[in-house]
């Protein structure tokens, strides 16, 4: 019996590629989307055993029923992966409402009552298993993206929490905090190739790691309640910017250093 997995936000960036690992190492794929239907529905169908799911997590009523609808017709329902997010812009100096109510909706609130009804609910003989994917501005933040980190580090509180109630030894709950690793919002090739060095590796953070990682947790060697960063050392530094900003300002601090060339 193939466990199954559910990954939210399976359809595109770095669920996509969390969808294809699990695919690959013999798992059944739910794939949840948003508005991503064409991608997803194309995506299951590469899949050895995948299908699609359709749910707007900005209602989490209707994100708690998905997990309740589930339930009873997966078998082997082993694992939970919370990857869909919004990542918008506001900054510490001015939230943005709307921005605000969104981020706390679809990358807190929605999760941790995923998770609560699929510990409820799920049934997977060698225990179950969720990931909350988080963020490594948790212990590198800045100012950028200040409802986004908000919403993120209300997450990450819960993953403690979950685990602190579960009766189940087998269970674990497990964060994963990744770093700079796709594009974000309108960088450019050359922007986005500075930026995902902006570790203490000076390297670039791959997909499939992230995809490593959650395949690790599936085995639940890793002690409930813990968080693994994949960024390169990047949430041990101190930036006080978004990667995003501070390789724009290196690029445009680069061109006015560079002399005009003559005739």
């Amino acid at each position: 019996m193939k466990p199954a997995v559910l990954i939210t936000g399976g359809a595109k960036r770095i669920g996509a590629a969390l969808s294809r690992a699990f695919g690959a190492a013999g798992w059944h794929v739910v794939i949840h989307y948003g508005r991503s239907k064409i991608e997803a529905e194309a995506l299951a169908s590469e899949l050895p055993s995948g299908e699609t799911i359709a749910c707007d997590l900005r209602d989490s009523d209707a994100a708690a029923a998905m997990i309740d609808d589930l339930a009873p017709r997966l078998d082997n329902w082993r694992m939970l992966i919370n990857c869909a997010g919004v990542f918008r812009l506001d900054r510490a100096e001015m939230l943005d409402p709307d921005t605000l109510n969104e981020a706390i909706k679809v990358n807190a609130a929605s999760p941790a009552r995923m998770a609560q009804a699929f510990l409820a609910k799920a049934r997977a003989p060698g225990g179950r298993r969720v990931i909350h994917v988080t963020d490594q501005k948790l212990a590198n933040p800045n100012p950028d993206f200040f409802s986004y980190t908000m919403s993120k580090h209300a997450l990450d509180a819960t993953v403690r929490m979950l685990a602190m109630a579960q009766t189940d030894p087998h269970d674990r709950i497990y964060g994963l905090a990744p770093g700079a690793i796709l594009a974000s919002h309108d960088q450019s090739e050359a922007e986005t190739e500075t930026s995902h060095r902006m570790n203490l590796l000076h390297r670039k953070t791959k997909a499939r790691e992230l995809a490593e990682a959650a395949l690790f947790l599936s085995e639940g060697w890793l002690a409930s309640g813990e968080t693994l960063f994949i960024d390169s050392g990047q949430h041990l530094l101190s930036q006080p910017r978004d990667v995003l900003f501070l390789a724009r300002e290196t690029a445009h601090a680069d061109a006015a250093c560079t002399p005009a060339q003559g005739n």
